[in-house]
This record gives structure tokens, sequence and C-alpha cells, in this order.
């Protein structure tokens, strides 16, 4: 019986000690990872930096009347071009054409004042000549003399005034644009100065406004000597392009103290009345670094932490390279540092890698399910 325990227990140790050695080793190594490789390329890469613009006209005013009065003529179509100096409203003219005459009539009467005044210097001058009249007599025609000389000048000045109230009284448009929607009707009382009547902007030219960081401004009066046909393009809020070319107009006097940016107008040309005062678009300024560059599938790139990378294969190793990007071009990016021509990107497969592993070149083919098995039967 003690025997037999003895048996029984160094078969239950040799099974112990057979299965620590199971254990103890290690772990079979990982298969290589299929993956799909690419090579970096050098090619032509023509980019633009992006900037929110806004539509504006180059001329633009408020139509006010300097009168007032009741509207008593409209001569527009709403929405139409109107030529510079086209009559627009007419402001009931009867009371200041009154006015006019009344300042000619006043004008005709100081000048007859003015001659007989001066007559009677005349006349009493040649008394006094040969001691016929008193000297004050003189001196009291030429003080009315003087007198009837300023109310001829008032006279003018009136005229004056009154022409200016009449020629009010008809609103005409101050440069050739686009009128608008009438803000008031026939019949509708204006005050001087406070009732909009109607406002009228230039569309051809046309301007752009962006606003820039004050670290471009340099680049920006660079652009306006040395500025192309390709240099300025615009996007649509529609996604659409306006490929015409546009160039600086002008660049604000000074920066904004509080938020260190200034205000610079593209110029482009609106033939077609496509740009409209007040539309959003996206100026695209051709960057000076285009040109030759190093370029790879975009679906290589990984983002971590708003870093981006790539793995590149080296032999059967995997090596993560952190890359510093440009602009997408189509379906490949602009890599401005972290890659070399000729280095061979994994495209595909690398979602499993990491920075170090084994790879094998070539994913294999996902078979459809009537492809398994052969032909399929009839």
């Amino acid at each position: 019986m003690k025997t037999k325990n003895i048996l029984l227990s160094g078969s239950l140790a040799l099974l112990l000690w057979t299965s620590c050695q199971k254990k103890a080793k290690p772990n079979a190594a990982l298969p290589p990872t299929p993956v799909n490789v690419a090579a970096a390329k050098t090619a032509e890469a023509v980019y633009y930096d992006q900037y929110q613009g806004t539509v504006v006209a180059l001329n633009y005013v408020e139509l006010r009347s300097e009168v007032s009065g009741f509207i008593t003529g409209i001569f527009f179509k709403e929405g139409d071009i109107v030529a510079k100096g086209k009559e627009l409203y007419e402001i009931d003219r009867r009371k200041y054409e009154a006015a006019y005459q009344q300042a000619e009539a006043n004008l005709l009467s100081a000048n007859a004042n003015l001659i007989k005044a001066q007559k009677d210097i005349d006349r009493y001058t040649m008394l006094l000549k040969n001691d016929a009249v008193a000297r004050q007599t003189v001196d009291q025609a030429q003080a009315a003399y003087e007198t009837s000389k300023s109310e001829v000048a008032v006279a003018k000045a009136g005229i004056l005034s009154a022409k200016t109230d009449l020629s009010y009284s008809i609103i005409s448009a101050p440069f050739t644009g686009r009128i608008g929607i009438s803000q008031v009707k026939l019949g509708a009382q204006v005050s001087p100065g406070t009732t909009l009547l109607n406002t009228i902007s230039s569309e051809h030219p046309i301007g752009v406004d962006v606003v820039i960081n004050e670290q471009d401004i340099s680049r920006f009066y660079d652009l306006k000597k040395r500025g192309t046909d390709s240099t300025f393009k615009l996007t649509l809020s529609d996604g659409s392009s306006y490929n015409k070319p546009g160039q600086v107009l002008a660049i604000d006097r000074g920066v904004a103290s509080g938020t260190g940016t200034i205000k610079v107008r593209i110029q482009f040309p609106n033939d077609d009345d496509v740009l409209k005062d007040g539309m959003s678009c996206v100026l695209n300024v051709l960057n000076s670094a285009s040109g030759n560059r190093v370029q790879i599938p975009y679906k290589a790139v990984t983002e971590q932490m708003g870093e981006f990378f790539v793995f590149v294969s080296q032999d059967t190793i995997a090596k993560q390279h952190k890359v510093k990007l440009g602009p997408r071009i189509g379906n490949d990016v602009v890599v401005l540092s972290g890659i070399q021509n000729g280095d061979k990107v994994i495209t595909e497969g690398f979602q499993r890698l990491r920075d170090g592993g084994k790879i094998t070149l070539g994913i294999p083919a996902v078979q459809t399910p009537g492809q398994a098995g052969g032909k399929s039967a009839k």
C-alpha cells in the first residue's frame, strides 16, 4: 500500500512538471501584416490659401431727398441698370418753381434799385461840383447805392438757393449702376435727409473684401505689385468657381488694434453680373510655395492628437514617420516634411501596425461567395 502511494505521488509530480514546462514556453511570433504601398512622388503642386470674403460694390449710395414734399414721379424699373444722370424720382416741384420765380423777380427789383441809385449818385455828384447840392445829400446817395448793391447780391444768392432747391426736387442717378427696390411709392411724403428712397450700386468692376492677419500685409503688398492672372480665384457659396482674374485694389490704412487684422479689397471684372453685392465667397490666393512638391496618397495619412503620421515600408519593417502636410490635390496630399521622394508609404493595412512591426507586401484579394469553390452549378 505504501509503495502504491509513492508511485501515484511520483506520477502526479511528473504531470505537474510537464504542465509548467508547457506554460513556460514563449508565445509564438505574430505573422507579418500584409500591406499595400505607394511610392512618394515629386509633382507640380499649385495650391491656394483660402480667405473668407464678402462681395462689395465699389460704388454704393443711398438715395435720400434734400427737400421735403410728396413723390409725384418715379421714372425707373426696379432692379434695372440706370445710367448716370437719369431722372429717378420727382418731388412736388410747384412751390420750388414759385420760389425760384420769386427770387428772379427780387433780383430784377434789386437791379432796378441799383440803377436808380447809380443815377442819383451821378446827378448829385455833378450838382456838387457846381455847389448846387449839399454834401450830405451826395453822401446819402452813395449809401443808398451801396445798399442797392448788397440787395442785388442778396437777390442773386436767393436765386441760387431757389434754383438748388428746385434741382433737388428731381433726384437723378449719381453714377451708372443697378437700382434696388423703391422704398417709397407715388404720393409718399418725404423729409429731407431722413427718408430713404432707394439704393444704387455699381457692378462692373466689383470688389471682394477679406480680412488678413498683420503678418500677411507684406505678402499682399507684394501681390499688388507682382500679381498675375492666376494669383486670385473665387469660390462661390454654391461651390462653383469664378475664373476671372482679380487684382489688389486697396489695403486698408491701418491694423485693427483689437484683432491684429487688416482689410484688403480685391477687384474683379463682373461683365456677366455673376457677383452681387453682399454675397459670401472664398478668396483663393496662390501660395508662393507652389511648385514641385512631394506628394503621397491622402489615404496613407493618420492623425493622432492633431499630428499627422504615415508608415513607410523598409524591407520587411514598417517605420512610422511624423509628417507636415500641405494642401490636398485631388486624391493626393502635399508633404512639406517627413517624407522623401521615392519613399514607399503604406496605403492599406496600416490600421493594425505599430512602429517597427513586420510587414509583407500585398493584401490578399477578398473572394466573393460566387468565386469560392470554382464554377457554380447551372
